[in-house]
């Protein structure tokens, strides 16, 4: 009997803590700023690496930092905007949107590595985008900022993926997630201090925020939920990454859409209605057919 790929294992266990994570940041969503969230998840998830990296040291050999930034740099923003859009719309349309990363890497290889797009990949993008229509505005097709934002976290998310395979024989699986979430500290903290010092524009407000110190029991056990099970998740995502193909770790991701309407209808979101179950089929559907023609050529 075939046991089941540690790759794809590592991505359905990355998926529930993923979609747990989204909802725990919910929940606090009324209370606390999406930047301010980001911030104490990153700050208690590089406690914990720090803390994981000094009882085992890593024996990696490095060499290539840029690639860390690049990874930490757009990491962080993807994952701003994710926590920024679940804030303001239902969990599993605020996942779907930022799952729409496979349509982007299609669209960005065309563009910026020459490669072609067959009439499948094709085909894909029309279903997908499709899809994000019958998400956001099924009869006018206007997308509210709120579903961009979370578009273009998904296209950001694209952006730092690619990172992953390209520097996982080089670092340690700890220091990748280091990178992303050291990033993820130091930017808020320049944002907060501006937010501080300087008047901030009404339509800059929701990334300029000032700083807030949390209050109460509540809002502090959260954040630690939150630090922990995004630390896990991405742990759990980067060896998905290192185990297994792209490919096939990408079709297993959109484990997290049905995970992420669970907790979001515990949390009191509406049940997806037909458009929003039709277009997260597209799009789930167009991510496989790009996922397969990938693994199909590798």
């Amino acid at each position: 009997m075939r046991t089941i790929d540690k790759g794809v294992l590592f991505m359905f266990l990355s998926a529930l803590f993923s979609a747990a994570n989204g909802a725990m940041a919910k929940m606090l969503g009324d209370e606390l700023s999406a930047l301010e969230i980001v911030f104490f998840r990153n700050l208690f998830g590089v406690i914990f690496i720090l803390f994981t990296l000094q009882h085992t040291p890593t024996t990696s050999k490095g060499g290539k930092p840029y690639l860390l930034l690049y990874r930490g740099l757009f990491g962080f923003l993807a994952l701003f905007l994710f926590f920024y859009t679940i804030t303001a719309i239902p969990l599993g349309e605020a996942i779907t949107l930022n799952k729409t990363s496979p349509l982007f890497v299609a669209i960005l290889a065309f563009f910026l590595l020459g490669e072609k797009l067959s009439t499948i990949n094709i085909i894909a993008l029309i279903l997908g985008f499709l899809g994000v229509a019958m998400i956001t505005k099924p009869l006018g097709l206007l997308i509210g900022i709120d579903h961009f934002l979370g578009l273009l976290g998904g296209f950001l998310a694209a952006s730092a993926y690619t990172t992953i395979r390209k520097i996982k024989d080089i670092y340690d699986s700890r220091t990748i997630v280091l990178s992303f979430m050291g990033v993820g500290l130091i930017i808020p903290i320049l944002l907060f201090i501006l937010a501080h010092f300087h008047y901030v524009p009404q339509n800059l407000e929701f990334i300029i925020t000032p700083f807030i110190m949390p209050s109460t029991y509540k809002m502090w056990g959260l954040l630690f939920i939150i630090g922990i099970t995004a630390t896990i998740s991405q742990w759990l995502l980067t060896l998905a990454y290192s185990n297994s193909h792209a490919g096939v770790i990408g079709i297993a991701s959109y484990s997290n859409i049905p995970f992420a309407i669970f907790f979001g209808t515990l949390l009191g979101d509406k049940m997806p209605d037909i458009f929003v179950f039709v277009g997260i089929a597209l799009i789930v559907l167009s991510g496989l057919m790009i996922t397969k023609k990938a693994r199909a050529k590798a």
